[in-house]
């Protein structure tokens, strides 16, 4: 019996203390912020508003960049090219001299892609890939390799036209020639990057 007393006289007690605690937390509170005074309630409900549909934007971006990686086996490139023993291209804005430039060698050739013994589909995700690389590193002329066609059947060379084709269609090649004999002559093409600032 004289045990549950104390017990009981030991809850109250605690009881008190954590009431003055509690208090003492109010006081300081109400000190800290000032005087306050509790919003009227005017009986108005706020109407939920209608929230918009999802726009799925990672997925168009995604669907997008696709679209830009996407290289054609159907496009014509010979309507772009310049009529001259190289068949260099040039995109619009480009001057005549920075093509002559390019095959001269003014530009140091920084990284080389060769496409000998690809088929067609890996030929065009490794040309897509190594661009995408160039261009990253920030790279400015480049050698893509894509053979004479020699050990092809009828020795014809069947990469050469697609590559031309390909290149033409990538945002990130502004110019393209062949080579000059030292550097692969007809089984090799010089493409020159846009910088990553500044005119070409």
């Amino acid at each position: 019996m004289a045990e549950q007393r104390r017990r009981a006289e030991e809850a109250q007690v605690q009881q008190r203390i954590e009431a003055a605690r509690v208090r003492r937390e109010r006081e300081l509170f109400a000190l800290a912020v000032g005087p306050v005074q509790p919003l009227r309630q005017h009986g108005r409900a706020l109407p939920a508003r209608a929230r918009p549909a999802p726009e799925p934007r990672q997925r168009l971006r995604d669907e997008a960049a696709v679209l830009r990686e996407a290289i054609s086996d159907e496009f014509d490139v010979e309507s772009l090219l310049d009529t001259d023993e190289a068949l260099s291209f040039r995109r619009r804005g480009i001057g005549p001299e920075v093509v002559r430039k390019l095959r001269r060698g003014v530009w140091a050739i920084q990284a080389q892609l060769d496409l000998h013994g690809l088929r067609r589909d890996a030929a065009r995700e490794a040309l897509g890939a190594f661009l995408r690389g160039a261009l990253r590193d920030g790279l400015r002329c480049v050698r893509v390799v894509h053979g004479k066609g020699n050990g092809s059947p009828g020795r014809a060379p069947v990469l050469k036209a697609k590559v031309r084709a390909w290149l033409v269609q990538k945002d990130e090649v502004i110019a393209f020639t062949q080579a000059r004999a030292q550097d692969g002559g007809n089984g090799a093409l010089l493409v020159l990057l846009k910088p990553s600032s500044g005119p070409a």
